[in-house]
C-alpha cells in the first residue's frame, strides 16, 4: 500500500494520475496548502522541503518502506518499481527522462510564473510579459514534438505524458492560446479520455475551492476545448 500525500494540483496530479493508470493501491492524505499543513512537523519528516507531493511505499525495495518527495522523482520510482510506463531500452528510457526533466525544469516552474502575473501581479506588465512569452515558447517546443510523436516520449504513453499534462489545464493563466498549438489539443484530449487520467485529475479536488463543484464533464471539457476561461 502506498500513502500518497497530495493536493489538487498539477504537480499533485501527476502522481494521483500515475497510481491510477498504474492500478496501485493508495491511501490519500490531503495536505491542504493554502492552510499551511506542508510545514507541519509529521510532513516534513518525509518532505523536507516542504512541497507536495510525497509518498510512503510500505513495501518498498526489499520489502522496506521508502519515502520520496519530489513529483519527477516519485514519478521514475513508480515507473521502475512496476516496470511500466518507461521503455526498457536504453534509447526508449533517455527520451523519457529528458522529457521528464524538461517539464520539471522549465515547463512547470515557468508556467507557475506565469500564474502568478495573472492571479497575484496583474499591474506588472513586465513580469506578465515575460512569462507570457516564455509559456508559449514552452508550448511552442511541445507542439513541434507532438507534431511528430504521438505521445511526448514517442509512441507509447509514460511518464513524461502524465508530468507535463496536468500543467496544460489552466492555460488562460498562462498567456496561452491554444489554437495555436493544434498538436497539444490533439494530445490533451486523448489522454483525458483515458479512465485513469480523468481519475487522476479528479483526485482531491473536491477539497479545493477552485475545483469542488467539477463534475467528470468538466474535466473533460477543460482538457478537450482550447477556449476554456475559467
Amino acid at each position: 500500500m502506498i500513502d500518497l500525500y497530495s493536493w489538487a494540483t498539477p504537480n499533485g496530479q501527476k502522481i494521483s494520475i500515475a497510481l491510477e493508470e498504474l492500478g496501485l493501491a493508495y491511501n490519500l492524505h490531503l495536505i491542504n496548502i493554502g492552510a499551511d499543513e506542508q510545514f507541519a512537523p509529521h510532513f516534513l519528516a518525509f518532505s523536507p522541503n516542504n512541497r507536495i507531493p510525497a509518498i510512503i511505499d510500505h513495501d518498498g525495495p526489499d520489502s522496506q518502506p521508502i519515502s520520496l518527495f519530489e513529483s519527477g522523482a516519485i514519478l521514475f520510482y513508480l515507473a521502475e518499481k512496476t516496470g511500466q510506463l518507461m521503455p526498457h531500452d536504453l534509447h526508449g528510457r533517455a527520451d523519457v527522462m529528458q522529457w521528464l526533466m524538461w517539464q520539471m525544469g522549465g515547463f512547470g516552474p515557468m508556467l507557475g510564473q506565469a500564474h502568478h502575473f495573472t492571479l497575484h501581479a496583474k499591474d506588472q506588465v513586465y513580469g506578465k510579459q515575460r512569462y507570457y512569452k516564455e509559456a508559449n515558447r514552452l508550448y511552442g517546443v511541445l507542439e513541434r514534438r507532438l507534431a511528430a510523436h504521438e505521445f511526448v516520449a514517442g509512441k507509447d504513453l509514460s511518464i513524461a505524458d502524465m508530468a507535463i499534462f496536468p500543467w496544460t489545464r489552466t492555460v488562460w493563466r498562462q498567456g496561452v492560446d491554444l489554437n495555436d498549438y493544434p498538436h497539444v489539443v490533439r494530445w490533451r484530449r486523448m489522454l483525458i479520455d483515458r479512465p485513469a487520467f480523468l481519475a487522476g485529475v479528479q483526485v482531491g479536488a473536491a477539497a479545493r475551492a477552485e475545483t469542488k463543484d467539477m463534475k467528470a464533464q468538466d474535466w473533460v471539457d477543460q482538457f478537450s476545448g482550447v477556449t476554456a476561461t475559467s
